[in-house]
């Protein structure tokens, strides 16, 4: 699953838990969006994790520093 599929299972069990006052008989929506977020936020860390580990996702203390040569006339 992407980073993407994560965040929406995040949001898609956010509007259940929160957002909707249906109610169902054999089905507890919040509890269903409760389990969407949880699982998407395993997700998110798991996809943030592999990510490092594989190199897709650069670290935040690397900084590039680029020089023109052609300004340094002396």
């Amino acid at each position: 699953m992407s980073l993407g599929g994560c965040i929406i299972l995040v949001a898609f069990g956010a509007i259940l838990a929160f957002a909707t006052d249906w109610h169902m008989e054999s089905v507890n929506l919040d509890l269903v969006g409760w389990i969407f977020m949880i699982v998407g936020l395993i997700g998110v860390f798991v996809f943030r994790s592999v990510g490092k580990r594989r190199g897709l996702t650069p670290p935040a203390n690397r900084t590039t520093v680029i020089e023109d040569e052609r300004h340094r006339h002396i």
